[in-house]
């Protein structure tokens, strides 16, 4: 241990010596200006940029270099222009490429993209000028659509939708973009005298990804990213019409067909009809009600089967549109690991694990942000059901915000599960109470807090949870502490906790070393070598569980984006308490090991890509190798598979030192016509508890944010009778007012 310690120092005091010459820089004074110019004619969204008034417009083209080499040169130049008429705002922008179509790099043609594997272009709008908050737009050159709402550059809503068009064209010599964003899409505020000019921020930011050639206007240093507000130009010449009443409603219609076979082989089948919808009221520019009646999230992505190898809470992410969208305003009160508040208490059986849904009667939840202060609640009912009784979930969210970056918020959830005595359930009320915040002293510094108590039923005992995260982040370092702990009583009714009665620190940083000559630079983009300590205690004894270093020498992040890794982590480990691994018993007792982990990832862009991870060494009492591949083919757009594997073998592993292995397999495919009529399969089969599923589902965007949804789910267990299938059909339009 001490001498991996001791070489991880020497090569960062080695690593401080070579110079950087690029830095970080603040906010310019005044911020740069740019013109929206009205049209006077109509615009035809066709990715073409061919009627008079785009040639009327001024274009914007001082781009600045943020990745791979600060304010380098450009390399793929890019022009946008900006009109407006009474109901849209108007993007155009062409994206320079010499190759043209063969330059392009986008991996399937789904909505809500990933970002950082495609060519995109995208601008993030700050109508309301709190310099903290953005929504972006986004389009690749195949035109599918992404859009999100960021937090202070630091949470992020990659579920958020609004209503929007885009159309691109490829040419010879790059791509257009066309966006019409509707003006009753955005909320925002008129002056009240109308001699003060509009301004709106604005960044516009490009990413060429074959060359991974990140570029942004105005400038920002590369430590940020393009949705650091702080640093946005101003948007004038707007002549708005008056705030929209911005009322949409989302109705749909269900039919199900289900049938499940259960452990005596006996069937059961059902058909179901439903209906149900959501409405969103923009009742002033700030201020959104959304509600939502018989909720149902059929077309949802299904969770994903893991092998849990830790003694921890597996986390699943939430999926569901109503719970995703402005979920932002809750991320500042939970940390990875602590959550007070996980929309997947809500409307499913078991949160924390894959869990058959709970139908929800009815839901609502209110937003009102402005420059000062955030307010927010949320409701839910639930239905009742064979194993739980109906369930009532309450949300408050109070956030303030003070000084140019800085925000201290209080958050109190109430869960009430409703007294039926003649299914043997009495009533039960879950109270937390949160207290979070947010401080940026400047752009390189970023503090977050948390302090949590929770309360179960009345006269229960109060149980406690809590963490902090410091992060410096100037342009070629970062160094971090994180500590998070959970006391043995802290539940929270409506979250999440990685584990009771534990706390976890984790201090650590690396050198970001940029290679700028000489062939290195032709081939690495990055390297990034550091250590991280992992340390968890028991709570409150503040025993050492687990002591453990990640030392990584080896963080290569290559020019196309590839990533070659070597970590080594020593690792101590003292149990007074025994818990279950994959089925296996580990008994109490001290426990040291060394584990190794190498990375080898190509460049995921291209058509064929592979991620191969292999983790060996001790582990516990035995030894774990833990080999995991996952490729992807994508020849063209329309047409992406994705493959992968994961196998563990034990050895000499637990109370009974078992020597046994489990494999999991996953298979996907995704077939799309354009970015509005897709098909896509996943089938999984893991060997440890010999489950299969499958999920196929066909979607038709008929209209903007309108769908036809056909879905098929089963999953089976190998060797016995139990089986699950499910077919659906559901159809949901979207009018906006």
């Amino acid at each position: 241990m001490k001498r991996f310690i001791c070489f991880a120092f020497y090569l960062g005091f080695s690593l401080e010596s070579i110079s950087q010459t690029v830095e970080n820089f603040p906010p310019p004074a005044n911020s740069p200006e740019i013109f929206a110019t009205k049209t006077n004619s109509k615009i035809t969204i066709d990715g073409r940029l061919d009627e008079p008034d785009w040639q009327q417009a001024i274009p914007i083209e001082d781009f600045f270099a943020m990745e791979p080499r600060q304010a380098a040169p450009v390399k793929h130049p890019t022009s946008v222009r900006i009109l407006f008429d009474d109901q849209n705002l108007y993007i155009g922008a062409f994206c320079a490429d010499s190759l043209g179509k063969k330059g392009v790099r986008v991996q399937d043609l789904r909505r809500d993209f990933i970002y950082g594997e495609n060519d995109v272009f995208y601008l993030q709008l700050d109508p309301q000028n709190l310099r903290r908050f953005n929504v972006s737009f986004q389009a690749t050159p195949y035109g599918n659509q992404r859009d999100l709402q960021v937090f202070d550059d630091s949470f992020r809503d990659n579920d958020w939708d609004a209503l929007w068009k885009v159309r691109t064209t490829i040419l010879d010599s790059g791509y257009i973009v066309e966006m019409a964003i509707p003006f009753k899409s955005i909320r925002y505020s008129k002056p009240e005298n109308e001699a003060d000019s509009i301004s709106w921020g604005i960044t516009l930011a490009r990413l060429a990804r074959r060359d991974y050639e990140q570029t942004v206007f105005p400038a920002i240093p590369q430590a940020f990213s393009p949705y650091r507000m702080t640093y946005a130009a101003q948007l004038k010449g707007l002549d708005l019409p008056p705030p929209s009443v911005n009322f949409r409603v989302q109705p749909y219609g269900l039919a199900q067909t289900s049938q499940s076979i259960n452990s005596a082989g006996e069937t059961t089948s059902t058909t179901e009809w439903k209906a149900g919808g959501e409405i969103k009221w923009a009742i002033t520019p700030s201020s959104v009600l959304d509600l939502t009646f018989n909720t149902d999230f059929a077309q949802a992505d299904v969770d994903r089967a893991v092998n849990n190898l830790t003694r921890f809470n597996v986390f699943f992410p939430e999926r569901r549109q109503f719970f995703l969208e402005n979920s932002g305003i809750y991320s500042g009160a939970d940390s990875p690991g602590l959550k007070p508040f996980f929309s997947r208490t809500i409307g499913l059986a078991n949160s924390q694990f894959n869990s058959d849904p709970i139908p929800i009667d009815a839901g609502a939840r209110f937003t009102d942000r402005n420059q000062k202060r955030t307010l927010a609640g949320l409701y839910v009912h639930q239905q009742g059901t064979d194993f739980q009784a109906p369930v009532s979930f309450s949300l408050l969210r109070y956030l303030k915000n003070y000084g140019k970056q800085n925000n201290i918020g209080v958050m109190l959830t109430q869960r009430n599960d409703e007294n039926q005595p003649e299914k043997g359930f009495t009533s039960q009320s879950n109270t937390t109470l949160t207290l979070d915040g947010l401080i940026r002293p400047n752009d390189t510094w970023t503090i977050t807090y948390l302090a949590s108590a929770s309360r179960q039923n009345s006269n229960d005992s109060i149980g406690f949870a809590g963490s902090f995260y410091a992060g410096w982040f100037p342009n070629n370092w970062y160094a971090g502490w994180v500590t998070r702990l959970v006391d043995e009583k802290y539940l929270p009714g409506m979250g999440f906790v990685f584990a009771n009665n534990t706390m976890y620190s984790n201090p650590g940083g690396y050198y970001i070393w940029r290679p700028e000559k000489g062939w290195l630079s032709k081939h690495i983009r990055r390297w990034d070598p550091g250590l991280f300590v992992n340390w968890y205690q028991t709570t409150t004894t503040l025993q050492t569980q687990e002591l453990s270093v990640d030392i990584f020498p080896i963080y290569i992040i290559t020019r196309s984006n590839g990533l070659i890794t070597y970590t080594v982590s020593p690792t101590i480990q003292n149990y007074d308490f025994a818990f279950p691994i994959l089925g296996q018993k580990i008994i109490p007792g001290r426990y040291d090991f060394t584990r190794h982990a190498l990375r080898y990832r190509l460049d995921q862009s291209k058509k064929v890509s592979l991620d191969a991870r292999f983790t060996f060494g001790g582990y516990f009492n035995g030894k774990l190798n833990t080999l995991s591949l996952s490729s992807r083919i994508a020849p063209i757009p329309h047409i992406a598979a994705e493959l992968g594997y994961e196998h563990n073998s034990f050895t000499g592993f637990g109370a009974e030192l078992t020597d046994f292995t489990t494999d999991l397999f996953t298979a996907g495919i995704r077939l799309a016509a354009n970015p509005r009529i897709q098909l896509s399969g996943f089938y999984q089969y893991n060997t440890f508890d010999k489950q299969a599923r499958i999920n196929l589902r066909g979607s038709w965007e008929f209209a903007p944010l309108s769908f036809l949804y056909l879905v098929y789910n089963e999953s089976n267990f190998q060797n016995t009778p139990i089986q699950n299938q499910s077919g659906i059909a559901k159809v949901s339009y979207l009018k906006q007012f």
